[in-house]
């Protein structure tokens, strides 16, 4: 019987230390920033770039040849946040903050719907997230933290074109999750919309989803030690703020478009959000589109989401 109970516990204990080693090592590679590696996301994520690269090659340099600045502002927690601005026609009243995704850059994933944007007349200020960029910090926001940065932008944008400005959120993957987050604050009138590419509900989720459908693990209790790291070390819980509960305080409209065919944040996430959201939503889901693809894979379809809803939302 003790030698029974002594190989029992054996096991719990080498059970409990590949828990808490396997926890910390994913804490590592994905909540801090100098582990976080956008090649890896993209791998995780799936999506062929390759075909899209001449068209995007084209729009960077098109997009960088426009007249634009870097720009700063202090975080609520004294992080310094860069952002590039494009002041476009003096005279437009029309702008667009641009959050986004994880290991991405300011300017790196609106590439292709920046083109929509000059086209249409409209500032632009695509901003460096948290621990992403030129942004400072250390550990990565997921939105949580990242929904006031937005709040900190929003009122730069007012401060800086004044009180007429008409201003969209446009987000995507974690920066889709951002500006959904964000509708669940209170939000100045300037604010007319918000777009979610590919967002997800919250950081426990969507970790909770790639442990088990990339690693063919269980969330628990891996999830839950990492929650009690993150509290401590980053100062948010992950499921402190969820998309889909932040939208049942929404004001302002809200434009959802997703991939069918996204493994990396499922379509289901998005599905929550849309039937959670207390103010007027559009939903777009785009077949067979994988992560953050919708644009490139049915440019005219997205446009036309972004024609009809900006139409209800911003005045000429």
């Amino acid at each position: 019987m003790n030698k029974i109970l002594g190989a029992a516990l054996a096991v719990v204990g080498v059970t409990a230390a590949a828990t808490i080693g396997g926890t910390a090592y994913l804490y590592r590679r994905t909540m801090i920033r100098s582990n976080a590696k956008v090649e890896r996301t993209m791998k995780m994520a799936g999506t062929d770039w390759s075909q899209y690269m001449p068209m995007m090659e084209k729009r960077k340099a098109f997009l960088l040849a426009q007249p634009h600045e870097d720009v700063y502002i202090k975080a609520k927690d004294g992080l310094k946040l860069h952002g590039v601005y494009f002041p476009g026609d003096e005279k437009s009243n029309k702008l667009v903050i641009c959050f986004h995704g994880y290991t991405s850059h300011s300017l790196s994933d609106f590439i292709g719907v920046s083109d929509y944007y000059i086209r249409n007349g409209f500032k632009m200020l695509h901003v460096d997230a948290r621990a992403h960029g030129e942004s400072e910090g250390t550990y990565i926001g997921f939105g949580c933290p990242d929904r006031y940065d937005a709040m900190g932008w929003i009122q730069w944008v007012i401060d800086h074109c004044g009180e007429e400005i008409q201003i969209l959120l446009h987000g995507i993957s974690m920066g889709g999750a951002t500006v959904l987050m964000t509708t669940g604050l209170e939000l100045p009138p300037q604010v007319k919309g918000v777009i979610s590419d590919c967002g997800f509900t919250s950081p426990k989720a969507v970790f909770s989803h790639v442990l088990n459908s990339m690693y063919h693990l269980p969330a628990f209790p891996m999830i839950h030690l990492a929650d009690l790291v993150n509290r401590k070390k980053a100062g948010y819980g992950l499921d402190e703020c969820n998309a889909a509960r932040e939208v049942r305080k929404a004001k302002v409209p809200i434009l959802l478009i997703h991939g069918s065919g996204d493994t990396f944040v499922p379509c289901e996430m998005c599905e929550e959000i849309y039937k959670n959201c207390a103010s007027p939503v559009t939903k777009v889901i785009v077949p067979g589109a994988a992560h953050g693809e919708s644009y490139f894979k049915e440019t005219e379809v997205y446009e036309d989401a972004l024609d009809q809803f900006i139409g209800g939302v911003i005045s000429c």
